[in-house]
């Protein structure tokens, strides 16, 4: 039976790889702005919805799908469409908590077999400096991230800590997609069920902290 990654994303497509199956990673093609949930979580759950929808089709297949967003004060902040847009999310989250929820849906094709969950997170975002926003954006890094930055970057380093799911930030809590994976019963390894609570598992080989 195939295992199908419904996403474009290197996060998800390399995180995934935590779990030691055989998926595929294809590009889901949807318009996410078909979500339209106001309540974060929600939100990011209807969006993964959308994703699997796309491959509901395929015969035999178990689809996955996620989406991440990143909200404060109960604004959803997406991705940025310029550097302005960048600057101005990373002023607006600068020493400030604000949440990230990450939903995850899975998919039984062979007779439609459902399990959702979300993973969500309070990030404390540390107090960087215009110059440190500036030298961030020039590297253009932030525009394909939600809330313009990535939790995992090397050199900018926004976080200074998080009270959840390290890999649900990042954009796939791994052990919650261990559970939802075995609610349409695919045999995934229980040791899977805890590293990603921490940073631990990140500090493995395969993990490259640049992508």
């Amino acid at each position: 039976m195939r295992i199908i990654l419904a996403s474009q994303s290197p996060r998800r497509r390399q995180l995934i790889q935590f779990l030691g199956l055989d998926i595929e990673a294809i590009s889901a093609d949807v318009d996410e702005s078909l979500a339209t949930a106001p309540d974060p979580a929600q939100n990011a759950i209807d969006t993964a919805h959308l994703k699997v929808a796309a491959f509901a089709d395929l015969p035999d297949a178990i689809i996955i799908g996620s989406d991440t967003n990143v909200a404060i004060d109960g604004e959803i902040l997406g991705k940025p469409r310029d550097s302005a847009e960048s600057r101005q999310m990373l002023v607006q989250l600068r020493g400030r908590v604000h949440q990230v929820h990450t939903g995850i849906v899975a998919l039984r094709t062979a007779d439609g077999a459902l399990a959702t969950t979300v993973s969500s997170s309070d990030v404390h975002m540390r107090d960087y400096s215009d110059d440190e926003i500036s030298a961030y954006i020039a590297t253009g890094d932030p525009f394909d991230k939600a809330g313009s930055y990535a939790v995992q970057h090397p050199d900018f380093m926004p976080v200074a800590h998080i009270d959840g799911c390290f890999a649900g930030v990042m954009g796939l809590s791994i052990c919650q997609l261990a559970g939802v994976l075995r609610e349409v019963g695919v045999n995934v390894p229980a040791e899977i069920t805890v590293p990603c609570q921490t940073t631990a598992c990140f500090r493995q080989p395969m993990y490259d902290p640049h992508f």
